[in-house]
């Protein structure tokens, strides 16, 4: 697609939550579902349709990449969430690991690119693939990260420091992991890739280390990032960029300079503030608090009415292109599902 369609939608009024999670959930077997392509691609097909928006958003699930990684080891399914490295992986286990995604993508996420397919061919809608980015990835993969990327942004390299071999080790891999789910999605017809980073923030890299003029943040987030966006552009697929983590200025407008199409970001930033930081051909979509949806004593769909108008009210003023939404994706949560949905159709309806 033109950057040019994206810009288009903001300039309708387009609002609408990331919440394909509440439909699933809507249906009994929905655990089925998540393994049939055909059954999910109608499934998010419903939710752009409840939604309002020609965005066909998948479900959101970060785990798969790590998944696709691990199961060439032998890692027991059950264990794959928190299972980690404790040592850079050898060239043995590289090599298992390089071998095993070549061949068929497990259920779970060949189910993503079925659903995808099926939207590319029977909707209207506009079908967007899903993935976790490599820094994300790379911090499911190892018990305590942080530590290691510190280092790299005191300058210590690879060759000095054994785990910040593991850790560059991992984001070398993680693109690898990504590409493979990117291009089974291009294959099925994904006209734009959601990406979710929402490690890449100043809990896992160091605002004083930025300040101060370390690289840290091109070097562990942004350089991998760019590998992933470089292979897009050859595909002919728009970035959709997200990350909530809590973020600094510097952090938004490395993610600016990947180029998404839209860029998704949470309540910690202020969108109106951010407009000076992104460029006018981004648009960025947010951040209503999705992650209090569940309960009333937290927000209510009055407070989103309100918020909603102040929200669009602000970005108006500041001129930037923006579509009103969440600042993640709206879990289903068993006992609030009506809760759920009636905040996420507020955000459809407006203000009012």
């Amino acid at each position: 697609m033109q950057r040019e369609y994206y810009l288009k939608l903001a300039e309708t009024g387009l609002r609408f939550p990331v919440g394909a999670d509440l439909v699933l959930k809507e249906h009994p077997d929905h655990e089925a579902i998540l393994r049939d392509g055909a059954r999910l691609g109608q499934v998010i097909a419903a939710a752009a349709t409840r939604f309002r928006t020609p965005l066909a958003m998948p479900v959101m699930d970060l785990m798969l990449e790590k998944a696709l990684l691990l199961r060439p080891l032998g890692i027991p399914e059950a264990d794959i969430p928190t299972w980690h490295f404790t040592a850079c992986p050898t060239a043995e286990q590289l090599a298992r690991i390089r071998q095993g995604i070549q061949g068929p993508l497990d259920p779970r996420l060949q189910a993503n690119v079925d659903a995808v397919r099926y939207v590319a061919q029977h909707t209207d809608l506009l079908p967007v693939g899903m993935s976790i980015g490599p820094f994300s990835l790379m911090t499911k993969l190892l018990g305590e990260p942080i530590t290691p990327v510190y280092l790299a942004g005191m300058g210590v390299s690879a060759e000095e420091d054994p785990d910040v071999r593991t850790v560059e080790t991992l984001l070398d891999l993680s693109v690898e992991i990504i590409l493979r789910s990117f291009h089974a999605h291009a294959a099925a017809g994904a006209k734009a890739f959601f990406i979710a980073e929402p490690a890449a923030n100043k809990v896992y890299v160091s605002q004083n280390q930025m300040a101060a003029g370390s690289d840290v943040f091109e070097r562990m987030v942004l350089k991998y990032m760019r590998r992933v966006k470089a292979a897009m552009d050859a595909a002919g697929v728009d970035l959709i960029f997200h990350c909530c983590g809590e973020l600094v200025d510097d952090m938004v407008r490395g993610f600016a300079s990947l180029r998404p199409v839209i860029m998704s970001l949470g309540c910690s930033r202020r969108l109106w503030d951010d407009a000076a930081l992104v460029p006018k051909d981004i648009v960025l979509y947010g951040n209503l608090p999705s992650k209090k949806f569940y309960s009333d004593d937290l927000i209510t769909v009055a407070d989103i009415k309100r918020l909603s108008g102040e929200y669009l009210a602000k970005m108006r003023a500041v001129g930037h292109p923006y579509i009103l939404g969440t600042e993640c994706d709206v879990l289903s949560v068993k006992g609030c599902e009506t809760t759920l949905m009636a905040k996420a159709m507020a955000i459809v309806e407006g203000p009012g």
